[in-house]
């Protein structure tokens, strides 16, 4: 096992760590206030070849590895940008690069990828319903079969960044849950835009993330054309378990780089506060211990994380330990944000210092994008051998 990192990567985590200062925290906070979408952040993200770390060099990708991914991610966030800005990466080279460079047909391949790596293409997911939220196997959006194509109809959730996407990955059953033997069979995949005839959304007013809208999506009758068929028909569920863990490791690095920024600037704020005898207050145990806890948590995270990412890369099974880091992770950047606001009194409330700002974003990751309990469930399930209870 090998803990160092390539010169190669270090180059990488360099330049990520380069972009990422360039919008600081006062970049992220004026977006915040703003309810804005970081189109000049992810314009230079693209710029410098970050966007296609993982996607093949024949659309314009640099053809790496989850591994490199993940660090890269690690290093924006801790920047100043904190978990909102790894939502872009699940949006786009995950939803987005995921799905088509491992389940498109080449003409998806080439009418994409190159805009994708390029950020002239952005995407989103529609697969949350409002009676099925984690149990993506209960999601009654259908598309019944019409001509050479179907026709699309239901409702989503909290799907992100709709309004700015040009592209939605749509999770959609083509066979009803009563017709199928398994549960698993009779999911497809479909490649749509959010403005085709029949799509409408509104947003949902929320407490944090406020740089990436979420909405409801609602689909009336919207013709699908065979083309924008991802994959198999009725054998989507495979594909999307992809997309869905190598989105868990795009989260965690968020976290741990969140994780990272919180603590350090308790950590500044601490050492030049001095209130009683002229000590710094970073000098407490008090505030020490609470935030020394969520930097070891953190590190754990980041270590498991890159053992998904890893194993991914290497064609082997990485979802345990993907969704073990998540937990970790989410409950990591909670303690951190929580105890930096703490350790910095009232103007850890107050705007200017950004943690209420990662607080707020970091809570969505407790049960976004699987809850814990979930986690917890299926570590039990799948790791332990218990009987499933649900």
């Amino acid at each position: 096992m090998e803990f160092r990192l390539s010169e190669d990567q270090r180059m990488l985590v360099e330049t990520a760590r380069k972009v990422g200062e360039r919008f600081g925290p006062e970049y992220w906070r004026d977006l915040d206030a703003r309810k804005a979408y970081p189109t000049e952040a992810w314009t230079a993200i693209c710029e410098a070849g970050l966007c296609g770390i993982t996607l093949p060099e024949e659309y314009g990708g640099s053809g790496l590895g989850m591994l490199e991914m993940a660090l890269a991610i690690e290093a924006l966030t801790a920047a100043g940008a904190g978990a909102t800005l790894a939502q872009m990466f699940m949006l786009n080279p995950i939803f987005g690069g995921v799905s088509i460079a491992k389940f498109g047909t080449d003409e998806q391949k080439k009418a994409l990828l190159p805009g994708l790596v390029s950020g002239e293409i952005t995407f989103c997911m529609a697969l949350t319903e409002p009676d099925a939220g984690t149990n993506s196997l209960e999601i009654r959006t259908f598309a019944r079969a019409d001509g050479n194509g179907w026709r699309l109809n239901g409702r989503k959730v909290w799907i992100t960044a709709v309004p700015q996407a040009k592209k939605m990955l749509v999770v959609a059953r083509t066979r009803k849950v009563e017709e199928v033997q398994r549960r698993t069979q009779g999911i497809s995949l479909f490649m749509i835009e959010p403005d085709r005839v029949g799509v409408s959304h509104a947003a949902i007013d929320k407490l944090g993330t406020n740089t990436l809208p979420s909405s409801s999506v609602f689909f009336d009758d919207v013709r699908v054309e065979p083309d924008d068929l991802i994959g198999t028909l009725d054998d989507g569920w495979t594909a999307l378990l992809d997309v869905l863990n190598t989105e868990r490791i795009v989260t965690t690095a968020g976290l741990v780089g969140t994780v990272e920024l919180a603590i350090r600037s308790a950590v500044a704020y601490a050492q030049g506060r001095k209130v009683f005898g002229g000590k710094p207050i970073a000098s407490y145990q008090g505030l020490q211990f609470p935030l020394a806890q969520a930097h070891a948590l953190g590190e754990a995270a980041r270590l498991l994380n890159h053992k998904a990412a890893t194993l991914c890369d290497l064609g082997e099974s990485y979802g345990s330990a993907a969704n073990q880091a998540k937990l970790l992770a989410a409950q990591a950047a909670a303690q951190a944000t929580e105890r930096a606001m703490q350790t910095m009194g009232g103007m850890g409330y107050a705007k200017e210092f950004d943690v209420e700002r990662l607080w707020r974003d970091a809570r969505l990751f407790r049960f976004a994008p699987v809850s814990e309990e979930m986690v917890l469930n299926f570590i039990a399930i799948h790791d332990l051998g218990m009987p499933r209870g649900y």
